[in-house]
């Protein structure tokens, strides 16, 4: 008869190891029967665990592979992120830096006090220098290559998660973006997800358990789905009008070349493309809850619609993350049908189930010590992910109605991003502006700082960058769109490169001052159109633009050292 009590319950929800919760199991060894022969050892338990799913506490083993795929890409991801900011951390929240750490954290600890180590949880309270900057970037990359080669993967991820952690907590403006929190929450979840061990293998012996897949597969619903309710409920009617995609491809962040052949094809194309991704957020990522052939059609759908943003647009490493997590939707059996064939000897479908040994009696103080640790393990696996579950519910359900539901849970969380509420392009912009960094000695001649990625010369053809992340370009777009108050960001670059900070002129594709700093330094604002295909192929280019004036105050280093507001933004009104 199969046990109902809540015990089960959370055995069967939380466990992954076989027999490890003192479950009433039998025992796996032969037993003796009546007329003294032995019963054949039990199937279904070993490598995989019960077969059963009425047995607690072995967790999904159907997923193995899944699994296996799912955390070497989720390796890679992170590698992508530590690569990317190994480049530009410096720049970024360093001592010379744009907006650096030590001057942020100063500022939580003297409004907080001893609580703000839980507002902002990095490793940076130590010491927010050059060396353990680079520091965490380099750590970080060690344990995403070593996750993905499967080396104890749950200390890698624990290692990846604090390190971009304390990256993300005391980098401010520059770590405000959802593909973080996704990361952050992803990585966390998987830490339960992740097989034990130092070698693991395929995880046999510790399947995934049914409530850290679960977790997982709601993080990808939530992606699609919030998105979709907020593009509904966030009031932008070019969503209702499915025109919202008709200037997309030339507004994004960082438009790449396939996206400005796209931009020029018919408006047909552009409605359907908005109603599929109304239909595909608000109602096929609902598949994914359903049995088997639905997850796996979902799959196909969903996979092939990452890869046309990845090629159409550059958002970093959040497609790929989508992506990833999409392999969470198949199972071993779809999956090993795609192994090369010297692997299908090795892999866990491949193998029989086979009986645990008989453990001497000299060892029942350490089983009894094991299934003690294993109990509290289990314990804080499950307050752990139903907190996590009931957070990111309360904050679906906060979308689409003000419910009066408990609110101290969903803000314990929100300093380490792992419960998070997504919305991608709830509203669309309408209009490309740039910013332009340009220096002067004598405020007649003015030279131009080359960004990296961003759009800048109009004949130079917009590239593929993700999953890097360049996230100087990256926020520039952002501060377009609003104003230099609002954005303190451009007014410190501009400081930063009035004293010649070598940690900021790295973030620009050269320095064109060289010898010595500028006198002055102005931002100046510029709007972007794509060509037409009868420009491109008459001019060669790939923008048109249009100056509309200053964007921040025009300054000026003066002979003391002193940085003066030389002049004040007269900006001219952008125009869609």
């Amino acid at each position: 008869m199969r046990d109902w009590s809540p015990a089960w319950v959370v055995r069967w929800l939380f466990a992954s190891e076989p027999g490890a919760y003192g479950s009433e199991d039998p025992p796996l060894r032969g037993r003796k029967t009546k007329n003294g022969s032995k019963d054949p050892p039990l199937q279904g338990h070993g490598r995989y665990g019960s077969k059963d799913p009425s047995q607690p506490g072995h967790g999904k083993t159907e997923g193995l592979l899944p699994r296996w795929i799912f955390l070497r890409a989720l390796g890679l991801i992170y590698y992508s992120a530590f690569f990317s900011l190994a480049f530009q951390i410096k720049g970024l929240i360093g001592p010379q830096g744009i907006l650096p750490a030590n001057e942020y954290l100063r500022g939580v600890a003297e409004q907080f006090g001893r609580v703000g180590y839980w507002y902002a949880p990095t490793l940076l309270w130590f010491s927010s220098g050059r060396h353990l900057l680079t520091g965490i970037c380099w750590v970080g990359m060690i344990a995403s290559v070593l996750l993905v080669l499967n080396l104890w993967p749950r200390g890698m991820l624990a290692i990846c998660f604090v390190c971009f952690l304390s990256f993300v907590s005391a980098a401010q403006d520059f770590s405000a973006y959802q593909s973080d929190g996704m990361l952050l929450e992803a990585g966390f979840l998987s830490l339960f997800y992740a097989p034990r061990g130092f070698r693991p293998g395929w995880g046999e012996t510790s399947p995934p358990s049914r409530a850290s897949w679960f977790l997982l597969a709601w993080e990808c619903f939530r992606i699609y789905f919030e998105s979709g309710v907020g593009k509904i409920m966030g009031g932008d009617p070019e969503w209702r009008n499915f025109t919202a995609l008709d200037d997309y491809y030339q507004n994004g962040p960082l438009p790449t070349w396939i996206g400005w052949y796209m931009q020029h094809w018919p408006h047909w194309f552009h409605a359907a493309t908005a109603f599929g991704t109304l239909a595909l957020e608000l109602g096929l990522v609902w598949m994914m809850f359903l049995p088997r052939w639905f997850r796996i059609v979902c799959f196909c759908i969903v996979t092939p619609w990452q890869m046309g943003i990845i090629l159409s647009a550059n958002y970093t490493f959040l497609n790929y993350l989508v992506l990833a997590l999409g392999f969470l939707l198949l199972d071993d059996g779809i999956l090993k049908h795609f192994l090369p064939k010297r692997w299908k000897g090795r892999s866990p479908v491949e193998h029989e189930a086979r009986p645990m040994a008989e453990e001497s009696a000299e060892r029942n103080w350490r089983n009894a010590l094991s299934k003690q640790s294993a109990a509290w393990k289990l314990a804080i696996t499950a307050v752990m992910l139903a907190w996590i579950f009931y957070a990111t519910t309360a904050q679906m359900v906060w979308m689409v109605k003000p419910v009066g539901l408990p609110t101290t849970p969903v803000s314990a969380l929100e300093p380490f991003r792992i419960a998070n509420r997504y919305g991608l392009f709830e509203v669309m912009t309408r209009g490309r502006y740039e910013i332009e960094f340009q220096g002067s000695d004598d405020g007649q001649n003015w030279r131009v700082y080359p960004f990296r990625f961003k759009p800048q010369d109009p004949a130079k053809a917009p590239g593929i960058y993700a999953p890097y992340q360049p996230r100087f370009d990256w926020n520039l777009w952002f501060a377009s769109l609003s104003t230099w108050r609002q954005e303190p960001i451009v007014p410190r670059t501009e400081q930063a490169l009035l004293r010649g900070s070598p940690d900021v002129l790295l973030l620009f594709a050269g320095n064109p001052f060289p010898k010595a700093p500028p006198r002055q330094v102005r931002a100046v604002l510029w709007q972007y159109w794509f060509t037409t295909p009868e420009e491109k192929r008459a001019n060669g280019i790939w923008w048109r633009r249009e100056q509309l004036g200053l964007y921040a105050p025009t300054l000026e280093r003066e002979a003391d050292g002193r940085i003066v507001v030389l002049e004040w933004p007269t900006m001219v009104e952008p125009r869609e």
